[in-house]
């Protein structure tokens, strides 16, 4: 029998009637994690993957879509990506910083946290640790009276942005670097700027590691830091060298067609290994894991060729279309895009960085403002959603979501139109999970449905929006 409801009433129908079939089939107890026993049979290890959920502090950070990256720092000013060794702290000088401008542009472009990078491999601090004297302190800066991080956190709270920090675990600079003293160095930074600065909703670790004075390699920590972060700051996620979000693989702003929150890890709390693999999470690869973990995407790139500042970039700026396409690609397969924004050396981020931004968010803005399915009549069959439109429309964009709180579940799908005669497929794809956004040629119908060609468990579907491009 089919059901038909008005679109606001969707999210309500989906779950109550995937949670009734649900649970007149058996009881699977949804977690963070599952650990499979010797043996087990296929069909329960595909079933178990369905029900493993995000914690509490992963489904806020997904719900904020979007994130921007700060690098500001020693790099700016001596034009290099990486840094050296021994740059004077006082070649840190900026003439016009506004940490305000900064978090008002992400604010502008619909970013809802700002990380910011207070340590870079070179070692300088942007705010005045006690731990060391290559900090703000010893700059010219507002007279060695400044704090970087300071005036960024500041600024979020009066603009309702959340906080995030980078804190390097490679130092070029400390003498303690490549020793087992180097770890508790950084746990008392890490606890500088996660005690001093009010809350921070995500730590970002990359695993870089050189050499030490000593000619050893750095031996991080990673379960010291870890439980220092759960114990100062409890809702903050950390990633990518961490247990809450992942690395996508690639630095270009674009995730995979097929983008799995649940994957295979050898280990709950260590690092992860290989994430840049095509395939993380199909059938095959999870038929043949000791541990399933929900471990989501995070697709970082910057808006110029380069992580900090370099002035013959000012024209290699992405473009806002490019900007756009990479929301799509990201946003809309199943991640969180996380944009580089470099400040120049005046402490300012540059007009065409800011242009090309505001662009992008004209963009989306103009293409996301009327969903068209808004007052369809839909029926929910089995596996199809159906959209009875009340007059002829010309869409060229879809939007889905999945009740991914509560697992992902979808493995494949097909968008189909009705051309008057008969269905025709729109287009087809494979997973869904927080957000998938579709792209197609324009096409002028009244009906539309959704198939589910292959779910894990009975799929829970919360959104289903149609709209048209500008």
């Amino acid at each position: 029998m089919n059901d038909f409801i008005p679109m606001k009433h969707l999210l309500l129908f989906v779950l109550v009637l995937g949670l009734q079939h649900f649970t007149a089939c058996r009881e699977v107890h949804a977690q963070n994690s599952v650990q499979f026993k010797p043996g087990i049979p296929s069909r329960e290890i595909i079933k178990m993957a369905a029900h493993v959920r995000p914690s509490d502090r992963q489904s806020a950070w997904q719900e904020l879509e979007f994130i921007v990256f700060i690098h500001y720092g020693m790099n700016t000013f001596t034009d290099r990506e990486w840094g050296v060794k021994g740059t004077p702290a006082p070649v840190f000088n900026p003439t016009a910083l506004d940490a305000e401008q900064w978090v008002k542009t992400a604010k502008m472009a619909g970013a809802k946290l700002l990380i910011m990078v207070a340590k870079h491999h070179d070692g300088f601090c942007l705010w005045p640790s006690k731990y060391t004297d290559y900090t703000v302190q010893s700059s010219p800066w507002k007279e060695g009276k400044g704090d970087v991080v300071s005036e960024v956190a500041a600024a979020c709270k009066q603009n309702g942005i959340k906080l995030g920090v980078y804190l390097s675990p490679w130092d070029m600079a400390s003498p303690l670097y490549g020793s087992d003293a180097y770890n508790t160095f950084f746990v008392n930074q890490l606890t500088e700027l996660l005690t001093q600065y009010g809350q921070v909703d995500e730590v970002w670790f990359d695993g870089a590691c050189g050499e030490g004075p000593n000619g050893h390699r750095q031996v991080y920590d990673w379960p010291k830091y870890y439980s220092t972060i759960r114990s100062l700051q409890p809702q903050a996620v950390i990633a990518v060298m961490g247990p809450d979000v992942r690395w996508v693989g690639t630095e270009s702003g674009y995730g995979r067609e097929t983008e799995w929150s649940v994957v295979p890890k050898d280990s709950l709390f260590s690092p992860p290994g290989n994430m840049m693999d095509e395939d993380l999470g199909s059938r095959v690869k999870i038929l043949d894991a000791k541990t399933l973990v929900w471990y989501p995407s995070e697709v970082d790139v910057s808006i110029r060729p380069g992580w900090f500042y370099h002035s013959r970039e000012d024209s290699m700026v992405k473009s806002s279309e490019t900007l756009a396409d990479i929301w799509y690609s990201s946003v809309g397969r199943n991640s969180v895009l996380l944009l580089n924004l470099p400040p120049d050396r005046r402490g300012l981020i540059h007009g065409n960085d800011v242009a090309a931004l505001m662009g992008m968010k004209q963009i989306l803005d103009a293409t996301f403002k009327d969903n068209l399915a808004e007052k369809a009549k839909i029926t929910r069959n089995d596996s199809v959603i159906l959209l009875d439109l009340p007059l002829p429309v010309i869409v060229d964009r879809a939007m889905i979501q999945e009740n991914f709180r509560n697992g992902q579940r979808v493995e494949a799908f097909v968008l189909q139109a009705w051309d008057g005669l008969a269905w025709r497929e729109i287009m087809g794809g494979t997973t869904i999970g927080y957000k998938r956004l579709l792209r197609f040629e324009p096409v002028k119908t009244s009906r539309v449905r959704l198939k589910i060609l292959s779910s894990r468990d009975v799929p829970e579907i919360t959104t289903f929006g149609l709209y048209k491009s500008p």
